[in-house]
């Protein structure tokens, strides 16, 4: 070889070398490294035709844990069937991904169709045409979900506003057994036969549902948010009695509220908030099946809490079902036990928590005056200062002030226990939102 044969190969190599440093650079600083590993075996999302090269930070807009497996599912699924989530956003981006989930599933899912669009209005099917993306997932429209396993979507370039709702919709050609599912979204949804994904009439969703099925998460590429609150609790988190469609839960006034008072120019922390409360949820105790429905708080905080996008707050509003649905009387030792367990993981990760008091129940079918005894000790720790960062007082917000022990009229839903609209908007602005500035505390 001569030498200025051995210079142009030279040349050439070092052309290669720099090409792909900027390459992997690129792919590095557009991933904030918190997405995790999917299905594919992919560390965070792989790089989609549509993609943005807009700068922002990936943020949580909108989840839901994955509480059980859908009844009436265990054979075909959804095979066949176009299942359109609604799923309403706590702040906008410029980008979107999604998470889907096969956790309770028995067989592999095989998504070979999803598209992600913005709603034309509330309450509706439709998309809005402009907005329509298809998905994809390590570059491939179909992916394949082991049981067990939850995979993240490619990033796909759509403008999502900040409460609005967006439509998921995925298809699955053959039958993958029991559904991944959250049951109480208050929420309605659609599903429809045939492949339809990408349809933004709406006209063939036909069929109304109560459930969010596969979805778990969707994450958005915001230059409004530097974080996610993550609120991690059971029914009085998931807002089981707030009136459907109208984004009640108390998740939903606080992110509003947050952002209401951020866009007035107060000094706050940019955080989103996503809900992961599940109706029944417990500190200790799990549900039966394999993998658990309705796993136990300390089983499934690393999935539905730590592992969220970005997460700089947590609010823990758990412990009220581990009083009421355990046969004998609960130990509050244990109860307590277990809540500080979650902080120290928390911690361990550098996320804040803040904690609430469990609300009064008296009237409720299972209160005892040992119960209620039971929840004043765990009350008493709590306000004490020993287990979180912060503590907000839910109690002290919506009990009776004539009988501490029940719930202020205006505030119960009826069954003395889960509050109305107007007990879950009052739990939202019973926050300091100051409290949600600062980190965990430093380990020693």
């Amino acid at each position: 070889m001569t030498k200025r044969h051995g210079y142009a190969l030279l040349s050439a190599i070092i052309a290669v070398i720099v090409g792909l440093s900027t390459a992997i650079y690129v792919g590095v600083a557009a991933d904030d490294g918190t997405a995790g590993t999917n299905a594919l075996g992919r560390g965070g999302a792989a790089r989609n035709p549509a993609a943005p090269a807009s700068t922002g930070i990936w943020v949580g807009s909108w989840s839901a844990s994955p509480a059980g497996a859908e009844p009436g599912t265990e054979t075909f699924g959804m095979a066949g069937r176009s299942v359109r989530n609604v799923v309403h956003t706590s702040v906008g981006g410029t980008s979107a991904r999604i998470t889907l989930s096969n956790l309770y599933g028995q067989t592999a899912l095989t998504v070979t169709h999803a598209s992600i669009a913005v709603a034309v209005a509330s309450d509706t099917a439709a998309a809005s045409a402009d907005t329509m993306r298809r998905l994809t997932f390590g570059g491939s429209t179909t992916v394949v979900i082991p049981a067990g396993q939850q995979v993240l979507s490619d990033d796909v370039r759509i403008v999502i506003p900040e409460g609005s709702d967006v439509l998921v919709t995925t298809y699955s050609p053959s039958p993958s057994g029991p559904v991944t599912y959250h049951p109480r979204a208050r929420q309605i949804s659609y599903v429809a036969e045939g492949d339809l994904t990408e349809d933004v009439t709406g006209t063939g969703y036909t069929e109304q549902t109560p459930f969010w099925r596969y979805l778990t998460a969707l994450d958005v590429l915001s230059n409004e948010s530097d974080g996610t609150v993550v609120a991690f609790g059971d029914s009085l988190t998931d807002g089981i009695t707030s009136t459907q469609n109208a984004n009640h839960r108390w998740t939903d006034v606080l992110s509003e509220r947050l952002r209401t008072a951020i866009r007035s120019g107060q000094d706050l922390p940019r955080y989103s908030v996503v809900n992961q409360g599940i109706s029944g949820n417990q500190v200790l105790a799990s549900g039966l099946g394999r993998p658990a429905d309705n796993q136990s708080g300390l089983g499934r905080f690393s999935r539905d809490a730590l592992a969220r996008t970005n997460v700089k707050v947590i609010v823990i509003a758990l412990g009220v079902n581990d009083i009421l649905r355990n046969p004998r009387l609960a130990d509050p030792d244990k109860i307590l036990d277990g809540l500080r367990t979650l902080v120290r993981q928390a911690h361990s990760h550098g996320i804040k928590v803040i904690g609430a008091t469990l609300m009064p129940f008296q009237g409720h079918r299972g209160y005892t005056p040992a119960r209620e005894a039971v929840r004043d000790q765990i009350n008493a720790e709590i306000r004490s200062g020993r287990i979180y960062d912060a503590v907000v007082d839910f109690d002290k917000a919506l009990r009776d002030p004539y009988n501490p022990r029940r719930l202020r009229s205006d505030y119960d839903s009826g069954d003395h226990l889960h509050p109305t609209d107007k007990g879950f908007a009052r739990m939202a602005q019973t926050f300091d939102l100051d409290e949600l500035k600062g980190s965990a505390p430093a380990q020693l």
